[in-house]
């Protein structure tokens, strides 16, 4: 099948990881991919991001500078049709950003099936964190671009609840979580001869993390023989060693920082007891499935879309994320019971394959779909499927 694969991303990061290892997986399977994005993502390292995007929020108005995004889509729009007239695409596949319409209208022209992954509600969550001044507009755009997609796949069944209540048909929405490649995690490290308990935490430092709560709980006597590694860097890294060196950990907490992709398996594989400070409700994050493929010992907060992936007891310890003091119990039991960890850690590893978490799978799935929504597209001339449905 030939897939011309639409992006908006203007950074190398957890999503980028997404798109390349779905990329791979499905060229990987025999499938023609072509993936048409910003020129700077092509020409960027991991951990790169455009300068011009920053640039452009720090100095037009909020408003202006929303607008210039909706306007992107000329640019982007003329891009993909070149690439459509070359390749001539049999699916588009498109990573969703807000005010990106261009992969919505271009399927509409062509009659080509319109497949969208969606990470997150942006509309919601910039109108939170980033303060979105045309609240409205987005709001449209983000119905427009799910409303027009033959699927929505929607990284976890909270998101996916989210998207059908604005309207997109459920029997449209598959839930298709982040993945690993198991083969590329090896075994674990063995045991620290001194009894040291490693902690580790990967990925983006933000300050919603609650890395501070982590930090703060190593100066407490019954935490003397804990570690902590923190694989990344991001917004709140410099606080977070401020706190540590504060505290007196200096010698116990190390800060790792960007770590190259093919790194990441042997880092994990030190980590004893791998952490999941806080979660947004309805992401699927992608460190859990590295830590499940390491084998490590899990300790992440008890909610829905991370119950959708861990089980309590089985596959990794979930704490009461309203309780303060929850996260540092359950991090104390596994410190002290080195056969608990090895359970969990097995029991998270063993998961990987029974229930395919891996891009290999995603990619399958994804092609399953598409050759469906072919088929019926041929028998019946149509979408086969309902665009959308009432909005109570």
């Amino acid at each position: 099948m030939r897939i011309l694969y639409s992006h908006r991303i203007q950074s190398r990061d957890g999503q980028s990881v997404h798109v390349e290892e779905l990329v791979a997986a499905l060229r990987e399977a025999g499938h023609d991919v072509l993936v048409v994005g910003p020129s700077f993502y092509a020409a960027a390292g991991f951990g790169g991001e455009s300068r011009l995007v920053p640039l452009l929020r720090r100095v037009l108005p909020g408003w202006l500078g929303e607008l210039a995004e909706l306007a992107y889509n000329g640019p982007a729009y003329r891009r993909l049709a070149a690439a459509a007239r070359t390749f001539r695409p049999e699916l588009i596949y498109e990573r969703y950003n807000l005010y990106y319409l261009a992969g919505a209208v271009l399927a509409r022209r062509l009659g080509l099936p319109f497949h969208l992954e969606v990470n997150a509600p942006l509309a919601e969550e910039r109108s939170r964190f980033g303060g979105l001044r045309l609240k409205p507009l987005a709001r449209w755009a983000e119905r427009f671009v799910w409303r027009a997609a033959d699927r929505v796949y929607a990284v976890t069944g909270v998101l996916r609840d989210m998207i059908a209540r604005e309207g997109v048909a459920r029997e449209r929405i598959a839930v298709i979580p982040n993945a690993i490649v198991p083969a590329r995690f090896g075994p674990r490290a063995a045991p620290d001869p001194r009894g040291r308990v490693v902690l580790g935490f990967i990925g983006f430092v933000r300050p919603w993390h609650g890395l501070d709560r982590v930090i703060a709980s190593l100066a407490e006597p019954a935490s003397a023989a804990l570690d902590l590694v923190v694989v990344g860097d991001g917004p709140a890294r410099a606080e977070l060693e401020a706190q540590a060196a504060a505290l007196g950990l200096g010698a116990r907490v190390r800060f790792a920082g960007l770590a190259p992709r093919e790194d990441v398996p042997g880092l994990l594989a030190g980590f004893d007891i791998a952490l999941q400070p806080s979660a947004v409700a309805y992401a699927s994050p992608l460190k859990l499935f590295e830590y499940m493929a390491a084998g490590c010992a899990i300790v992440a907060p008890d909610q829905p879309n991370l119950r959708e992936i861990l089980e309590h007891e089985r596959t990794a310890l979930l704490f009461d994320p309203g309780d303060p003091a929850a996260m540092a119990h359950a991090i104390g039991r596994l410190a002290a019971d080195a056969s608990l960890r090895a359970r969990l850690g097995a029991a998270a590893r063993a998961e990987i394959a029974a229930r395919t978490y891996t891009w290999r799978g995603n990619a399958e799935r994804v092609v399953a779909m598409a050759e469906e929504d072919r088929a019926r597209r041929r028998a019946h001339g149509t979408h086969g499927l309902p665009r959308r449905v009432p909005v109570q």
